[in-house]
C-alpha cells in the first residue's frame, strides 16, 4: 500500500499528517515500529510526531497524536496547530473548527497561515516554594516542569532535561522540562520532550505553561530565583510573547485572580511538502 502524507510544521516543531477519515490505517500501522521508522530522520520522512485525523459524530474531527518513538501521547500544542490548518486545506473546515483530541475538546481559528489554538482549562500552578520560586510545574494538556536559569544558550537541555524529567516524584512517564531565561523584558524558551527523549525547536504546551505561570507570579508578586539571587518579574499583560528557537509563540488568556480561561495559542503553520511512502 502506498500510504500518502502530509508534513507540516508549526514555529520548527514538525509533523507527519496522515487523512484517515476512511480507517483504512489498522494495527498493522499503528504500532511503535512503523511510526518510529516513518518518524527517523535521514533514514525516512522525518518528523517530531505523527498525527491522525479521524471522523467524529461530534466534532469536525478527532485528532491522534503519537510522538517519534510510536507511543500514543497527550496533548501537542503545535501538533493542534498543524491539524487545524490541514483540515483547512483538505477541505474539511474554513476558518473555524472544533475537534476533539486526547486531552478533551478545542477550538481552532484559521486567518491565513496564523493559526488559533483554543487550549483546555489548565491545571493549578504548583511553586516549589510559595514565593521563593525556582521553578513550577502545570499541565497545559501535557505536563510540563518550568525552570528559571541564566545564559540560557549554555544549558545542556538534553541531559539537565532528561536528570528532572526522570525524578521519581514525576512517575513512570517523566515531565516535559522547560529551561527559561527572561532577558530585556522577554521570555526565551528551550524545552526537553519527554516521550522523545530530545530538545524540540519548539512547544506549544511548554510555552502556554511557561506563560501562565510566570503572568500568575506577576500577579502575586512573587520574585524567581537563580542561584539564590532574587529577580523581579517585568511588567506584563495577558497577551505573552515567548520566544522559542525557531520563532515566537503568542499566547493570549483571561485570568480571574485565581482561575486562567480563554487560553490561545496563536502562531504560523505551514504546509512544508507531501508525498507518500511505500507501506
Amino acid at each position: 500500500m502506498n500510504l500518502k502524507f502530509y508534513k507540516y510544521q508549526a514555529t520548527g516543531n514538525d509533523f507527519i499528517l496522515i487523512d484517515d477519515r476512511k480507517e483504512i490505517l489498522n494495527t498493522k500501522y499503528f504500532n511503535n515500529h512503523f511510526i518510529k521508522n516513518i518518524c527517523t530522520r535521514r533514514f525516512n520522512v522525518g518528523a517530531d510526531g505523527f498525527i491522525v485525523l479521524r471522523n467524529h459524530e461530534e466534532y469536525d474531527f478527532e485528532m491522534i497524536f503519537f510522538n517519534s518513538t510510536g507511543e500514543r501521547s497527550t496533548f501537542c500544542g503545535n501538533g493542534g496547530r498543524c491539524i487545524i490548518a490541514f483540515a483547512r486545506d483538505i477541505g474539511i473546515i474554513k476558518n473555524n473548527c472544533e475537534f476533539i483530541a486526547y486531552d478533551g475538546p478545542h477550538k481552532g481559528i484559521v486567518n491565513k497561515n496564523e493559526i488559533s489554538l483554543n487550549m483546555i482549562k489548565p491545571s493549578k500552578v504548583i511553586y516549589n516554594e510559595t514565593n521563593k520560586v525556582n521553578y513550577f510545574t502545570i499541565d497545559t494538556g501535557s505536563p510540563h516542569l518550568v525552570k528559571f536559569c541564566n545564559n540560557i544558550n549554555n544549558i545542556n537541555v538534553l541531559s539537565e532535561g532528561k536528570k528532572i524529567s526522570q525524578l521519581a516524584e514525576f512517575g513512570q512517564h517523566g515531565i516535559n522540562v522547560n529551561f527559561i531565561e527572561i532577558k530585556n523584558n522577554k521570555i526565551y524558551i528551550r524545552t526537553y520532550e519527554r516521550g522523545d527523549n530530545m530538545e524540540s525547536l519548539s512547544c506549544g504546551t511548554g510555552s502556554v505553561a511557561a506563560a501562565l505561570g510566570i503572568y500568575e507570579m506577576y500577579r502575586k508578586k512573587y520574585n524567581y530565583f537563580i542561584n539564590e539571587k532574587s529577580y523581579s518579574l517585568p511588567k506584563m499583560d495577558t497577551n505573552i510573547q515567548i520566544n522559542t528557537k525557531a520563532g515566537i509563540l503568542k499566547i493570549n488568556f483571561d485570568y480571574d485572580g485565581q482561575e486562567f480561561s480563554n487560553i490561545w495559542l496563536i502562531g504560523e503553520s505551514l504546509l512544508s511538502y507531501q508525498g507518500s511512502i511505500k507501506c
